[in-house]
């Protein structure tokens, strides 16, 4: 059996990996000419991490990374608001928290595939049903004959788009700057994230590696997101810790990715026939948890799992039925969490900074737990 997969992001390279290790082979198709690295972190949280143990990757992301054994909500000038300590789900699942920039990551797996099958400058514009399964028609002029297909191609995914043309992306209001520095942090936030709260804005950074800096800031908007340039951020933290302040300063302004905050409104199927979707093409989220990604891995270890054990049928039903719960939750955790973080009243940024400092570490310990959690098949 051969599989077809749309997207060389995250999220497919690890199923094609996971599914290499089955004995499956697959073929990968990726918009992008050339695969080169971001200007962006990632935080691989304990479920990513467990998954990738499982695959043997464990130790190779660790060296390229840095662990990180909190995460702290702060007020703008860094005074703590709440943590989470990660250490209690370290010892437990015996792997630890890894920020990484997103590229090294992205190496780390391509390197990982024994195939070179990985197709570049095939941005998908087609899929029409036939004898033999499905034509995939590229923006290229290639056609390719599938029999299985992966779509994942991410927010605006094609694949999706065929499948299920009404689904609905939600835009947050929110615009999100992301960047990495050569900056030394202070060795108080070395194994550490950081996410402080303003008044309708945050900012949250993480040491990824030696003096490397991976930071992303948040900013809401109320009708035109062009209201707001890369150029004035310093000025729109500049009520911010000194820490936060220098970060900014010391990144290349051309170097600092811009985007909307978006997510996919949950949908209650994620495959038909012999075509089903993972990652941020089924269940996009926004990035307030730090899970996004992290779902696209769990995503990838089920769907293998699923594939090995039963036909491709089945395979899809029991993926969507372990999984679309859990990463439904973490939407819309994580659309709420988006929501309370850019809070503009002051009456009510007191309210929700006392509750929250006020809300027990065995509260925040069984959250956690919850999503840290990879289910037995």
């Amino acid at each position: 059996m051969t599989i077809d997969i749309i997207g060389a992001g995250i999220g497919g390279l690890t199923t094609a990996i996971a599914l290499q290790q089955k004995g499956i082979r697959t073929r990968i198709f990726e918009q992008a000419e050339h695969i080169k690295p971001v200007g962006a972190g990632i935080i691989l949280a304990n479920n990513a991490m467990q998954v990738y143990e499982k695959l043997g990757l464990r130790k190779v992301i660790e060296e390229h990374g840095n662990y990180i054994s909190a995460m702290n909500i702060t007020k703008a000038n860094l005074n703590p608001i709440s943590k989470i300590d990660l250490s209690f789900f370290e010892k437990k699942h015996k792997v630890k928290n890894i920020a990484i920039h997103r590229g090294t990551l992205q190496q780390i797996l391509i390197n990982e595939l024994k195939s070179n099958d990985v197709n570049l400058n095939y941005r998908l514009k087609k899929i029409k049903p036939n004898d033999n399964g499905y034509l995939l028609t590229f923006e290229n002029g290639k056609q390719i004959e599938s029999a299985t297909l992966i779509g994942a191609d991410g927010l605006k995914s094609v694949v999706r788009q065929h499948l299920f043309p009404d689904t609905i992306i939600r835009n947050a209001k929110q615009i999100c700057w992301r960047g990495v520095t050569d900056f030394k942090l202070p060795n108080t936030y070395k194994n550490e994230l950081n996410e402080a709260w303003g008044k309708t804005d945050r900012f949250g950074f993480v040491k990824i590696a030696e003096h490397k800096v991976y930071w992303y800031a948040l900013k809401s908007f109320k009708n035109d997101k062009n209201e707001f340039s890369v150029h004035d951020i310093e000025k729109y933290f500049d009520k911010y810790n000194s820490v936060i302040k220098s970060i900014i300063s010391s990144t290349k302004k051309e170097e600092i990715n811009t985007a909307e905050i978006s997510d996919l409104k949950p949908t209650n199927f994620w495959y038909k026939e012999k075509v089903c979707l993972i990652g941020d093409a089924a269940h996009a989220m926004t990035p307030n948890m730090g899970q996004g990604a992290c779902q696209a891995i769990e995503d990838a270890y089920i769907l293998s799992e699923c594939l090995h054990k039963y036909e491709v049928d089945q395979a899809f039903a029991t993926f969507q039925k372990l999984r679309l719960p859990k990463a439904h939750q973490v939407v819309k955790a994580s659309w709420m969490l988006g929501k309370i973080a850019h809070l503009s009243n002051p009456i009510l940024i007191g309210i929700r900074n006392q509750l929250m400092s006020m809300t027990p570490s065995s509260f925040n310990r069984k959250q956690s737990e919850h999503i840290f959690q990879i289910p037995n098949l």
